[in-house]
């Protein structure tokens, strides 16, 4: 096999031309047979192999740098570097990360797992560069749908004015290509981007601009070429912000790659070179069904079907069917997307309600704030959002829904640990975050049935309000408690002595557990179903520092800030004497790995708690029910 002789960075260039075709069909190969039983992302990563393999042949590794936007295509850099044998492990605790990581490579140029974010740390990067004079190629490597992202403009923006070189490609993987604007496209590059031309564009504007009038001169020039390019030159929007244009290129053509970046490697300021790739190349089923293809669980390589059969409803399943019977009962709830329709669960609503579904885009703060102003206007906005990209919103929801007290309703996914994605997709830091704004209030459901009422309660609710709630499928126990949901009060699952534990959404299940650890070790143990984070239920503390020995709080979120935090000030502040112990993740970024073992890693597992809660009990004698 060709791809047995890449051990290291810059092999690739050992490989004979003739050869490369086969090559990008080994690395397809590999990927599949890979992520078939791993998961992972697959569609990307098959779009950009040629693309991968064409920066490679250009650049010199690590002492350039690339950097990927959003990350998850990186698969073929991580194989062209050196890492192919550690796949056995993609995604795994202990494992190569499924995202550019610089702890696991200097080929690695910056972490990325948040989109929209390449050409601003590419500009650092340049500037960096600049500053120690130093001479490497910088790329970053943004796609079509990270362009959606109003931070992408901002950088644009800022680099439109460089005088030296930085090189933005496009992977453009949803668009065909023209052969006519190819054609007169790669002829007006051959020349825009020949060393010759480029020099004799310089000289003469310094000779006309020393002469008299010579920069009204030059502003003419420059409005008539402006003027002619725009009939030919497609990217006109670059180019009128001062960053030279090139392309667009199929994306699958290494060698035309390879002739453009070493082309735009020439030019002394922002290039973007636009390459069309497609999604899931080489892979008939991910070719057809790119979306599903995404992010991907292990499959059958044959039919490409998932290798699991149809497991139990998960959260995301039950928020997408509320919504569509609130919709069907509220004709004033709308729906809004931050370009994840089918991970929020949103497509059913979307083919039921078209002109009441929003996608605005890789664009969370823009979401938030478009949905202040529906609501403003009369409208009920439900924003469906992932917990760790939320994050990006947390100016607009200080500033734009929470200051005006509007009712934007935000369903929040993929709270707490979400596993194989790793530190940049954990969503472990909303409680905080959004217990930190006034006016907010804060929501986790203990199970399928209680997200359900929850949701319910929101939309008739008035002002900001936020349901989190955890990836995969959805707990059914505890189904006989479901008491109606009231403004900041918990519910009272079991009610003894001793040992008070007090757990918040996906923790009440762990918490349910360690109870039954507790009570066979002779101790009594009550537990409370918090509910509500913001505002907290001060009466349920006050009768569990009258009734219990040890109060436990229990989330599956950062401790700082966290409703942990918020049960102690409360009994700090009310003279409440009465120990309490904490339960949450500790003040540290979370890696990737199956959510089990990492919860025993830092140790919110039934387990763990159970042992840390024996060990505060040391000396007291168990409280035994008669």
């Amino acid at each position: 096999m060709i791809l047995d002789r890449i051990q290291k960075e810059n092999d690739i260039k050992k490989i004979n031309p003739d050869e490369y075709a086969l090559l990008a069909q080994e690395i397809r190969t590999f990927l599949i047979r890979k992520i078939s039983v791993s998961g992972g992302h697959l569609g990307s990563n098959l779009g950009v192999v040629e693309l991968t393999m064409a920066l490679h042949l250009a650049l010199n590794l690590p002492e350039d740098k690339i950097i990927f936007d959003v990350g998850h295509q990186s698969y073929t850099h991580k194989i062209l570097t050196g890492r192919k044998d550690a796949f056995e492990n993609l995604r795994k605790f202990g494992g190569i990360s499924g995202f550019p990581k610089r702890k696991e490579s200097d080929c690695d140029a910056f972490d990325t797992g948040h989109s929209s974010t390449s050409i601003s740390a590419g500009l650092g990067l340049v500037m960096a560069r600049e500053r120690l004079h130093q001479h490497h190629t910088v790329v970053s490597v943004i796609g079509d749908g990270a362009l959606t992202g109003g931070m992408a403009y901002e950088a644009l923006n800022n680099a439109s004015k460089l005088e030296t070189n930085f090189i933005i490609v496009l992977n453009d993987n949803d668009r065909s290509i023209s052969e006519n604007v190819g054609g007169i496209s790669r002829y007006l590059e051959s020349i825009r981007t020949a060393e010759g031309y480029q020099d004799f564009k310089v000289a003469l504007q310094k000779k006309l601009m020393r002469m008299p009038k010579g920069e009204q001169v030059v502003n003419k020039l420059k409005r008539y070429k402006s003027s002619l390019k725009q009939l030919f030159v497609p990217g006109m929007f670059f180019e009128d912000m001062g960053i030279t244009y090139l392309g667009p290129v199929y994306g699958h053509d290494i060698r035309e790659i390879v002739r453009l970046l070493k082309a735009a490697k020439k030019i002394n300021h922002t290039v973007l070179l636009h390459v069309c790739t497609k999604k899931g190349m080489g892979y008939a089923p991910a070719e057809r069904h790119p979306a599903r293809f995404h992010g991907t669980e292990p499959f059958d390589i044959e039919t490409g079907l998932p290798l699991k059969g149809k497991s139990k409803a998960s959260y995301t399943d039950i928020f997408s069917t509320v919504m569509i019977k609130q919709a069907a009962r509220n004709d004033r709830v709308l729906a809004i997307t931050a370009a994840m329709p089918d991970g929020t669960g949103l497509n059913r609503f979307r083919n039921l309600y078209p002109d009441r579904f929003f996608d605005v885009g890789i664009a969370e703060g823009h979401a938030v704030t478009f949905a202040a102003g529906l609501s403003a206007g009369g409208m009920i906005p439900v924003v469906a959002v992932y917990s760790s990209f939320l994050q990006r919103a947390y100016d607009q929801m200080v500033h734009d829904v929470c200051i005006q007290n509007l009712h934007v309703v935000f369903c929040i996914d993929r709270a707490g640990l979400v596993g194989a994605d790793g530190e940049t997709h954990q969503g472990i830091f909303d409680l905080s975050y959004l217990s930190s704004i006034p006016n907010m209030h804060v929501l986790a459901p203990k199970n399928k049935w209680e997200l359900s009422d929850m949701i319910k309660f929101a939309i008739d609710f008035q002002g900001p309000i936020a349901i989190r709630y955890p990836r995969g499928q959805a707990y059914d126990g505890l189904s006989k408690f479901r008491s109606p949901i009231v403004l900041g009060k918990s519910e009272k699952i079991y009610e003894e002595g001793g040992v008070q534990i007090l757990a918040v959404g996906s923790m009440v299940k762990t918490g349910e557990a360690v109870r039954m650890n507790l009570k066979e070790k002779g101790y009594s143990c009550s537990l409370v179903n918090a509910r509500f984070v913001k505002p907290i239920d001060g009466d349920m503390v006050r009768k569990a520092a009258e009734k219990g020995s040890l109060i436990v709080t229990m989330e599956e979120n950062v401790l700082s800030g966290g409703f942990g935090e918020r049960v102690r000030a409360f009994a700090g502040e009310n003279g409440l004497d009465v120990p309490i112990l904490n339960i949450g993740i500790p003040d540290a970024y979370v890696e990737h790995g199956n959510v089990d073992i990492l919860k025993r890693e830092i140790g919110i597992d039934e387990d763990t708690v159970t042992e840390r809660i024996l060990k505060e009990l040391q000396g007291k004698e168990p409280e035994r029910q008669g």
